[in-house]
């Protein structure tokens, strides 16, 4: 009952920071954080949550990860490929090496996979922290598409590595960069397969489910059921759920917009908690590692201190030299949405390398415990040096990237960006036209119809290309926006009313409350389409 009171409690605070950020201005990553600590130092709390380590990549990843793929689509990572092969695979590997090697050097002792298995953990930015961050600050999209796609396949690359290293660890063995790379190759392989074939599946059982919150449930399990098969498989479970996410969004039905809607606020909810969750739990953890060092506290943070420039480091030396080839063919990166293009965006990429949840749920999965049962490896000082990253790459850029973005003074593209969006706007606007034309003549309707309905079409046109209204036209449309504002507010009045009324009924004695909900959401859903 203890550890399910802390849980909860670790949800309703993560729901409350989310709504002290958006009064601040702040991202909830940064102050996901902020819990962290004050969990770790919250006198009262179990010293520790006592749950098996495997169980935490599949209860923390999935959802995430299908929730963030579901915001990109199957062409940007085509036009993204060669980013993406750069910064979610090479970089990972060379930032994981480094910081192996760094921290072989620094723990005495220290078996070389366990350092390995410490890089893996420390080397993936996190899709969810750049969103909630970049997504604050005007930046250019092409910049903050580059991060959300390095932050999603990056995650497959750390895991790879991380679980190898970490068997090797657990049963003595050595680790082979042949049968790592073999490995990876043959896991992603796989992990395409599958993710292509539970969302072909998946359509099929969705075009005969109609209940919506049949849907929605099927939705939810999805991720779940997808990492666990996969990972049963040998395969990637984090690229399968990736492909699960990009294929369903890709065939996803026009004529599903409520579901979209009802399944994007579940997906919003569950990011939610799940992050709060993580953080409140390496927060216990981290007590516990700090009450377990004791006297050789400070000597970790210094070491914790050195591995954190060195992943800094990395991350500046290749984005940097990312920038000057990437130059040298700027029409064509630029075409392809590539980024850093100029030496202020390889400043910012270089500042926006957030740790999150996949170092999180890293740290938490390590063994307590080698093959022989033997304590594993320095793993307190691990999950220390793990944890200190992420509050490091997390909280300075959280609270300091709109200062950065001043100081360099970037564009933000925002012309670029509201082009694109009108070009979209009017490729609706013209598969609306003749739609409706089309109908006007199956149907029959009299010409005046089709005439106002081209009159409102062509002044939608004229509003959409930028051109400025006649101060005739104006009058007539502040007369008209004017009318419908006290139209809506009538309306609104009389809703909640008839709300009130239909509440009052349901305490009354002798109302059947089921009877009550279906007229409730009747008029909810009124209500929602009238906002």
């Amino acid at each position: 009952m203890e550890m399910l009171l802390v849980l909860v409690g670790l949800m309703v605070a993560a729901v409350v920071l989310v709504g002290v950020g958006d009064r601040l201005r702040l991202p909830w990553p940064a102050l996901m954080v902020v819990l962290g600590v004050v969990v770790a130092l919250l006198p009262g709390l179990p010293d520790a949550f006592v749950i098996d380590p495997e169980l935490i990549l599949p209860l923390f990843l999935p959802p995430l990860l299908f929730a963030t793929a579901q915001r990109t689509s199957w062409a940007l990572f085509r036009a993204r490929r060669r980013t993406i092969a750069l910064l979610a695979v090479g970089l990972v590997l060379v930032t994981a090496t480094a910081v192996a090697g760094t921290v072989w050097l620094l723990v005495p002792g220290l078996a070389l996979t366990a350092a390995v298995a410490l890089g893996a953990m420390v080397a993936p930015p996190d899709p969810v922290a750049v969103e909630a961050v970049a997504g604050q600050v005007p930046i250019p999209r092409r910049v903050v598409a580059v991060l959300q796609s390095e932050g999603l396949f990056n995650d497959a690359t750390a895991l790879v590595v991380f679980q190898a290293a970490v068997l090797a660890t657990v049963s003595g063995d050595e680790l082979s960069p042949l049968g790592l790379g073999l490995r990876f190759v043959l896991g992603a392989a796989g992990a395409v397969l599958i993710g292509l074939g539970v969302a072909w599946l998946v359509r099929r059982v969705l075009g005969r489910l109609t209940d919506a919150t049949g849907r929605s449930a099927l939705t939810l399990v999805l991720p779940f059921a997808t990492y666990l098969a996969a990972d049963e498989l040998g395969a990637s479970g984090v690229i399968a759920v990736v492909v699960l996410a990009l294929q369903l969004r890709a065939g996803a039905d026009a004529d599903e917009a409520a579901e979209r809607l009802t399944q994007s606020s579940l997906w919003n909810v569950v990011e939610l908690l799940v992050t709060g969750l993580a953080f409140g739990l390496i927060g216990l953890d981290l007590r516990q590692v700090v009450l377990a060092a004791g006297d050789e506290l400070p000597t970790m943070l210094a070491h914790a201190a050195v591995v954190c420039v060195v992943v800094v480091a990395v991350r500046v030396l290749w984005m940097v030299v990312a920038w000057r080839l990437l130059s040298r063919s700027a029409d064509d990166a630029a075409a392809a949405g590539a980024a850093p293009l100029t030496g202020r965006e390889a400043v910012l990429l270089s500042w926006c390398g957030m740790r999150g949840l996949a170092t999180l749920a890293l740290a938490l999965s390590l063994p307590l415990q080698t093959a022989s049962g033997a304590p594993f490896p320095a793993r307190d000082q691990l999950v220390l040096i793990a944890v200190s990253v992420l509050f490091v790459t997390l909280l300075v850029p959280g609270f300091t990237l709109g200062m950065l973005v001043r100081a360099l003074d970037i564009d933000d593209e925002a012309d670029a960006e509201e082009r694109a969006e009108r070009a979209i706007v009017l490729r609706a606007r013209r598969a609306a036209v003749a739609t409706l034309e089309f109908e006007r003549t199956v149907r029959g309707l009299p010409e005046e119809v089709g005439t106002a309905m081209r009159e409102r079409v062509e002044r939608l046109e004229r509003v959409l290309s930028g051109e400025t209204p006649s101060e005739e036209e104006r009058s007539r449309i502040a007369a008209v926006k004017k009318a419908r504002t006290a139209v809506a507010e009538a309306q609104a009045s009389a809703l909640a009313a008839a709300r009130t009324e239909v509440l009052a009924a349901r305490r009354e004695p002798g109302v059947d409350p089921h009877a009550v909900d279906r007229v409730l959401r009747r008029l909810d859903l009124r209500t929602v389409l009238l906002d």
